[in-house]
């Protein structure tokens, strides 16, 4: 019983919220920047054994997830989103493990290209979400959250499918423009360039002579720059 006590509380720990990386600078998305986040849900069907939800509460719940994640990128050119709510299971308790039922949210997604008014994906891209485990969701989300606790973490979840979406289609189809590499340190100086600087400054001092004589960098010049760099 200690043993899988234990193995509940590691597995708690380790789960990934769908929302910590929000705490982090957004993927670089090219041109993007968010326009209209429009979410709409009156052809859904509620799957069985599920907890009822209404299309207001839907839309309301998927349009703050999607606005917190998107509303951070500042690009040049306008995108809006079109989501449909498809279908969703909230999952009620049952028999712990066994019966348990668990969550799911499916929908679908048009970008659409503000400048060029035209939808950026041919066919509507589904997106299907499948509760994750976690320490409120180990034995199914029925058992420990409300409704409005599964609806929250599935939408949360939703926006994060639709960034990895974009991501991909930024990387694979150019969407938002070219893909341009971010360092994390544009000021950073090569290891290659300092480890040469210091070199010089080294030979230059075991030898005794002066930048004049070899036209090396000196040795009181070499040592600033390393240390500077």
């Amino acid at each position: 019983m200690l043993r899988i006590l234990a193995g509940l509380t590691l597995l708690a720990a380790v789960a990934c919220s769908p929302v910590k990386d929000l705490e982090e600078r957004p993927d670089p998305l090219g041109d993007f920047a968010f326009g209209h986040n429009i979410v709409v849900a009156n052809n859904m069907v509620k799957g069985p054994v599920s907890r009822e939800a209404t299309e207001e509460e839907w839309k309301s719940v998927l349009k703050e997830a999607i606005g917190t994640r998107f509303d951070r990128y500042e690009g040049d050119k306008l995108y809006h989103f079109g989501v449909s709510v498809q279908g969703y299971v909230l999952a009620q308790p049952g028999v712990p493990v066994v019966a348990s039922p668990k969550s799911v949210l499916i929908l679908n997604l048009d970008v659409w290209d503000d400048e060029a008014g035209a939808k950026m994906n041919a066919e509507p891209k589904q997106i299907t979400v499948l509760e994750t485990l976690s320490g409120e969701s180990f034995f199914g989300s029925g058992l420990t959250q409300s409704k409005e606790r599964q609806m929250e973490v599935l939408s949360q979840q939703a926006a994060k499918q639709i960034l990895n979406y974009l991501l991909r289609q930024h990387k694979e189809e150019g969407w938002f423009g070219p893909v341009i590499e971010v360092p994390e340190s544009p000021a950073e100086v090569p290891v290659e360039e300092v480890a040469e600087v210091v070199e010089n400054a080294e030979e230059a001092a075991e030898t005794g002579e002066t930048g004049a004589e070899t036209n090396e960098i000196p040795v009181e010049e070499s040592a600033e720059d390393a240390t500077d760099a």
